[in-house]
């Protein structure tokens, strides 16, 4: 075979080859690369995918029917789903401009602050966790407590917040929930808790375990002055909030298809070997078995509340001397 016809078959022209076709993919991926990063400099997106994201906003896909509803339209609605009926999560503030009348609520207890006393650490260390919740969300903690009007009638008003945490209850909800009780007892005030929480805080310990007693302590010596709880347990209530005062309610409502138990669910069916119903730890489920009173639409819990504390106002008691000063004088008019 003649020497010319030999080199094609040589090594390194494979080789050099090879190496050109990895510069030319090197530039391709290079230049993909700056494509992407050019997209996300500040100034770059074009107008109209600012338009795009502009009106994101503006409307809620629900996640359960899939129907696109104007957000203002969906707030005025108190975040229920106009087609299906589901009820969104919202927040404590919320929740309080739902149910308070304008103008007339005042918080308490609003200095108090979780701390760290167990140095609790997991990825990262508790006191860490509750800096950047704070920072994230601008809340202290997991629950709102203070004294307002619904319908005109005066409450103590306790609002669970699950964006902290999962509405854990710690130290700082046990607290608060408890001096609201506390105020509600000295003031004859009907106490009405919104509930929604995962349960205990594991990062405080027995801490967070304890709160459960001291509550319900409070709310026995609030019946014990014949004085009204309401609990509305929301979606979802769970673990140690509902092994107390979640449960200790005169009377018991909740909302819609919310999930309320104690372990979860696949906790229980693993225990268990067996498959439960679907409807199992629903609001549903719990009213059948008589765990809830009623089942109030959040459009109509205002006014179920209202109507359930005018009905349960405590009858004013006559001091002895008025009353004998009245028994007086009414013998004399019949004399």
């Amino acid at each position: 075979m003649p020497r010319s016809d030999l080199t094609c078959f040589r090594p390194h022209n494979h080789l050099n080859k090879i190496k050109m076709a990895n510069n030319e993919e090197s530039r391709g991926l290079k230049s993909l690369f700056d494509w992407f990063a050019n997209r996300r400099k500040p100034g770059s997106t074009s107008p109209e995918r600012q338009e795009r994201e502009i009106a994101d906003g503006l409307w809620h896909k629900c996640s359960q029917c899939g129907v696109l509803t104007y957000t203002k339209d969906l707030r005025a609605n108190q975040m229920v789903c106009a087609e299906c009926g589901h009820h969104n999560r919202v927040d404590s503030d919320e929740r309080i401009r739902q149910l308070i009348d304008p103008n007339t609520w005042r918080p308490i207890d609003e200095h108090l602050r979780p701390t760290d006393p167990l140095q609790f650490r997991d990825r990262k260390s508790y006191s860490d966790r509750l800096r950047e919740t704070e920072e994230k969300l601008g809340l202290v903690d997991a629950v709102k407590t203070g004294l307002g009007q619904l319908n005109g009638l005066s409450v103590a008003l306790g609002v669970m917040d699950f964006r902290f945490m999962g509405g854990s209850m710690g130290s700082v909800v046990g607290e608060k929930i408890t001096r609201l009780i506390e105020q509600a007892t000295q003031r004859r005030y009907p106490v009405v808790i919104v509930c929604t929480s995962g349960g205990a805080r594991m990062q405080e310990g027995m801490l967070s375990l304890m709160q459960m007693a001291k509550i319900s302590a409070a709310l026995e010596r609030h019946r014990n002055a014949r004085l009204l709880y309401i609990p509305v347990l929301t979606n979802p209530t769970t673990g140690g909030v509902t092994a107390s005062f979640a449960m200790l309610g005169d009377i018991i409502l909740a909302e819609p298809k919310a999930t309320i138990g104690f372990a979860g669910r696949r906790v229980i069916e693993q225990t268990l070997r067996e498959k439960l119903p679907d409807d199992f730890q629903t609001a549903e489920d719990l009213l059948k078995h008589g765990f809830v009173d009623d089942i109030v639409p959040r459009t109509q819990l205002k006014n179920t509340l209202a109507q359930l504390i005018a009905l349960h106002q405590p009858i004013p008691t006559t001091p002895p001397m008025v009353l004998w000063e009245t028994m007086t004088l009414s013998s004399r008019v019949s004399e």
